[in-house]
């Protein structure tokens, strides 16, 4: 991302900069949100509700009022089957997982907690609602659905809670806008309707039982990757978990698999992360697709044939080759396109390739090659769930670092991202045809031309931000970007109609999409050249002029 670097990004994290965990813990106990406040109220974005104690915007009001919305949600749905439940290693996630389970017992529902309190990833628990779902009806009745409590990469003071319905995937705004406004009705009630029983009560109440979330995923993934080519591989690999949720998942893979060149860097297990590297902005943050972020497993690239790190709960993947050091995120999910439809044989004759708007038209070039339809939706991981359970979607992939694909045989594997799925898909890809994904990426390059992306922010006032999100094509006058006539312009993702939030304006050879941020005053630009950087950094700075002008004659 264009901006200016944190004089510390990439270096360790200073003592002085470590989250007080002792503190935080507190304050999720003793805050109270103020629903009156915009930033203190339940908000599900793209990934669920998320926010810090300190912030009174992830306290435990905040959960106990989400949870019981959920129990409603799933009463009015008949939803009664077991409601998996999985944390992160955030400082936060242990004291939601508390009140979580104390409002989700005294409703009675059936929970399924990690064998010995185990951390669980997030596609742990998306495939385990799919396994448990797998040839059920698909009415409600008797189906499952689940819970995962973690803010992601986010940094150590941040919480996050989000909902995952029967089809595995992320809530869709239909359920979330419910949930959410139940949720708030809540705060506002001083937590009128909340049912609660004490945890140890919970615990041990006859509808709470206990799941091997780690064993079950770890003696499946030879249904979704070519176990036997990584374990026959002759290149050294290197995994580090971030102190994530998959800690204790690397080593089961490793052993079940026989994977003796797999190294798994460390177990480390600490709430302020004082492990990371900052990032660019001099945060701590678990991001794996942050080359400052990630600055410590970049510098052992010489060591490892192909290494590779998750996010806190194992959603997002990093790839680190000795040909390209960390693979950019779009060019890794083009890398991914090229070997998976041609090496899956027994996937759908025309399942399609999931893509957000704002990630690489390498990706599109990629599938035109292949001969595979292009599934192009808003961002959000939530818009693939529905084509990845049906199979009409081999693969989704977004921008940031986020992607799962089909088991083997064609049917659902995870509808969330999975992070583990992709790294290890690094290692197969070397195994089965002598390159590693960097090289791989090269030869695509050198026969569909080769991208540069990049994404700056300016500033937007909530006025601004609202009328961006609602701009229509024809507000967009401008008829050339960067030197190159405008093809097209969208305001909804050609695959399924869904507004983008945004605009997408697109040429031969580059292409802009502007979208409001949901957190800040500012709106951000994606953009990106197969012409190289000069003209993408006209496409940038004309697409700041572009949409500036829509506004103010909106």
């Amino acid at each position: 991302m264009s901006t200016s670097s944190h004089p510390l990004a990439g270096q360790p994290a200073p003592s002085d900069l470590l989250v007080d965990v002792p503190r935080l813990v507190s304050a999720y106990y003793t805050g109270r949100p103020d629903p009156a406040v915009a930033s203190q109220r339940v908000a599900f974005g793209t990934s669920g509700h998320r926010g810090s104690s300190f912030d009174d915007a992830f306290n435990e009001w905040h959960v106990l009022a989400i949870s019981q919305a959920i129990c409603d949600h799933r009463k009015q749905q008949g939803i009664d089957g077991p409601l998996f439940l999985g944390i992160d290693t955030h400082a936060l996630s242990t004291p939601a997982f508390a009140s979580a389970v104390e409002v989700l017992a005294a409703n009675g529902v059936e929970l399924m907690l990690s064998k010995d309190d185990e951390y669980t990833p997030t596609p742990a628990v998306s495939h385990a609602i799919l396994v448990y779902n797998r040839g059920r009806k698909s009415g409600s009745r008797g189906l499952a659905d689940g819970i995962v409590i973690t803010p992601s990469h986010n940094p150590p003071e941040s919480g996050g809670f989000k909902y995952n319905p029967p089809n595995g995937g992320p809530a869709g705004t239909d359920i979330t806008s419910a949930v959410e406004a139940a949720a708030n009705k809540m705060l506002a009630n001083k937590l009128e309707g909340v049912k609660r029983m004490p945890l140890a009560q919970a615990l041990k109440a006859s509808t709470t039982h206990r799941h091997d979330y780690l064993n079950t995923y770890v003696e499946d993934l030879a249904q979704v990757l070519d176990m036997d080519a990584i374990r026959g591989g002759t290149i050294d690999l290197g995994v580090d978990p971030l102190g994530g949720a998959g800690v204790h998942y690397w080593p089961a893979i490793a052993a079940r698999y026989q994977l003796k060149r797999l190294d798994v860097l460390s177990q480390a297990i600490d709430p302020t992360f004082r492990f990371m590297s900052l990032d660019w902005d001099g945060r701590i943050r678990m991001d794996p697709s942050s080359p400052d972020a990630m600055h410590g497993l970049v510098a052992l690239k010489d060591r490892f044939g192909i290494a590779f790190a998750c996010d806190t709960d194992h959603d997002r993947h990093g790839v680190v080759t000795r040909s390209a050091g960390l693979m950019q995120p779009n060019n890794y999910l083009a890398a991914m396109v090229d070997y998976l439809f041609t090496h899956r044989p027994h996937w759908p004759a025309q399942a399609a390739v999931g893509k957000t708007a704002v990630s690489s038209r390498m990706i599109d070039r990629v599938a035109a090659r292949l001969g595979r339809p292009l599934y192009e939706v808003p961002v959000g991981f939530k818009w693939f769930v529905d084509g990845l359970v049906d199979g009409s979607l081999g693969f989704g992939g977004e921008e940031s670092a986020g992607a799962t694909f089909l088991r083997h045989d064609g049917s659902a594997w995870t509808t969330d991202k999975d992070g583990i799925v992709p790294a290890l898909l690094s290692a197969e890809i070397a195994a089965r045809t002598g390159r590693d994904p960097g090289e791989r990426f090269t030869e695509l390059t050198q026969a569909l031309g080769r991208p540069v992306s990049d994404r700056v922010d300016a500033p937007a006032t909530p006025e601004q931000k609202k009328r961006l999100s609602a701009l229509s094509p024809q507000q967009i006058t401008s008829t050339t970007l960067a030197g190159e006539k405008i093809e097209n312009v969208l305001s909804h993702a050609p695959g399924n109609g869904a507004a983008i939030g945004g605009v997408k304006v697109i040429t031969e050879n580059g292409w802009f999409a502007a979208r409001p941020s949901g957190t800040e005053n500012i709106y951000k630009i994606y953009g990106e050249s197969f012409l190289g950087d000069d003209h993408l950094a006209r496409i940038l700075g004309e697409a700041q002029q572009v949409v500036d002008k829509a506004l103010s004659a909106s």
